[in-house]
């Protein structure tokens, strides 16, 4: 028998300095069985720095053909393509024959060793933005999993910080490309 996604209720208050963008958004996350919930929040932290009336989530680890997240105009053009993790070139390469503004947001353990060895082939891509989050911090991001998720995230410059309740937490975001 196939294991079933999770889903969770998410009420999101969005506070981006840097955009001028002050939102709340209620929606449903699903979380793919073989996703760990670090990337399931990494993606909604994503979305919230990529936050647009038309960005939406897509079918993720269950699609070879998709991002984990695209902003889709009126007129049905994608606008943006968003991956989360360590996506190779070639994966990026779908988004950029695709889509005008195409990002990546890296995060774990191994990211350092990943761009030392990619760095070059992504250097040699066309309209094409590579992100870090800390390891560390991600990490921290698990404690705020319920099943009914309230957070705010604050984003000023670099810094992005999350609150859920009685925790919070503070990431920084580097620019690779």
């Amino acid at each position: 028998m196939a294991l079933k996604p999770t889903l969770y209720k998410i009420d999101l208050q969005l506070v981006d300095t840097n955009r001028d963008v002050y939102d709340n958004c209620k929606f449903t996350l699903t979380q793919h069985p073989s996703e760990t919930q670090a990337r399931m929040m990494v993606r909604l932290i994503v979305f919230a720095l990529n936050y647009h009336r038309d960005l939406q989530f897509t079918k993720g680890l269950s699609s070879q053909d998709e991002p984990d997240m695209w902003q889709i105009s009126p007129s049905l053009q994608i606008e943006s393509w968003i991956e989360v993790g360590q996506a190779s070139p070639e994966r990026m390469r779908k988004g950029i024959s695709r889509a005008p503004k195409v990002l990546l947001y890296a995060y774990g353990s191994e990211t350092d060793v990943w761009w030392q060895k990619a760095a070059a082939a992504y250097k040699a891509l066309p309209h094409i933005e590579v992100y870090r989050f800390e390891h560390k911090q991600i990490n921290e991001l698990v404690a705020i999993v319920t099943k009914k998720i309230q957070l705010t995230v604050s984003i000023s410059e670099t810094e992005i910080y999350i609150n859920s309740g009685d925790k919070e937490v503070s990431l920084n975001l580097s620019k690779l490309l």
